[in-house]
């Protein structure tokens, strides 16, 4: 029988997280164990982070991601900061430094309570992203929803961040879309091989934008840090946006900025709910009450 784990229902920006303490262990949360949470009305959750002992010299801690169909994800900005603020809490320190799949990323907790973690470059070439076919210039691909000759979204942007994504430029209210319906059927689509994060994106100013994110793996989501950095880099790129942003998502307000280095950062909060125990091949679960890990 499989010993408990403590973790931390958490939040950021309302993109639901859980972070679990994995550390001193040897097995992994299952997919089985994901899947029972995330039918769990007070345990559903985007994304889990299983934090475990460091893998690598230098870094704090190696951090697994699952997402809430029981799939790996290799990136989730929103969920490195309640990450970053749990860890926080317990030991005091404000610099992290964390491994995942996608890479090393750093982090640092602010006097404000702001975090910001360093998500590193964005990669923009066809079989980085990746895509099943070519395109030489991912400013701009042809992909397209709706009726061929009057398409309800079309010609996204393209970039990886750890995972892939596409954004869709609107001129309307980002609400006015179904993306409840069109996201499922982009996600999936098969010139996304590893399938995609689909985001719909209205520029509001040069240095502001409103997006809407259906996440890969989770569905619809409040907030998606990794969409939030893609679709600014991709703005900047496309020349819509300086290389600094603020994005609204359902949830609030995330800043990004595109480093000159090529290194994206993204700022904005985490929130605690509560803790308990659950066991990582079952889903098993007991809330506490004290105690964010």
């Amino acid at each position: 029988m499989s010993i408990r784990v403590p973790f931390a229902k958490m939040n950021g920006l309302g993109n639901e997280i859980i972070v679990a303490d994995m550390r001193g262990r040897a097995d992994r949360v299952t997919a089985a164990a994901a899947l029972a949470l995330a039918a769990d009305p007070a345990t559903r959750f985007d994304q889990i982070m299983a934090v475990h002992d460091a893998r690598t010299h230098g870094t704090a801690q190696y951090v697994e991601i699952l997402n809430s169909d029981g799939t790996p994800a290799q990136a989730c900005g929103n969920g490195m900061r309640c990450v970053v603020q749990a860890l926080a809490a317990e030991t005091g320190e404000k610099i992290f430094s964390f491994e995942t799949v996608a890479g090393i990323l750093n982090a640092e907790e602010h006097a404000d309570g702001l975090i910001s973690v360093d998500m590193g470059p964005p990669k923009f070439g066809w079989k980085d992203i990746p895509l099943a076919e070519e395109f030489r210039d991912t400013r701009a691909i042809e992909l397209q929803a709706g009726p061929i000759d009057a398409p309800v979204l079309h010609s996204p942007s393209v970039v990886s961040m750890g995972n892939p994504h596409a954004i869709f430029w609107v001129d309307a209210d980002v609400w006015s879309y179904e993306l409840d319906k069109v996201g499922p059927l982009l996600e999936n689509h098969p010139i996304f091989p590893e399938r995609a994060n689909i985001t719909i994106a209205q520029v509001t100013s040069r240095r502001s934008m409103t997006i809407r994110t259906w996440e890969r793996g989770a569905g619809l989501t409040r907030a998606c840090g990794s969409a939030a950095c893609a679709a600014a880099v991709a703005g900047a790129r496309t020349g819509r946006t300086e290389r600094s942003v603020e994005l609204s998502a359902p949830g609030g307000l995330l800043r990004v900025t595109w480093r000159d280095d090529d290194h994206v950062v993204l700022t904005g909060p985490a929130e605690w709910e509560f803790s308990g125990t659950f066991d990582p091949q079952t889903g098993a679960w007991a809330r506490e009450t004290e105690g964010a890990y």
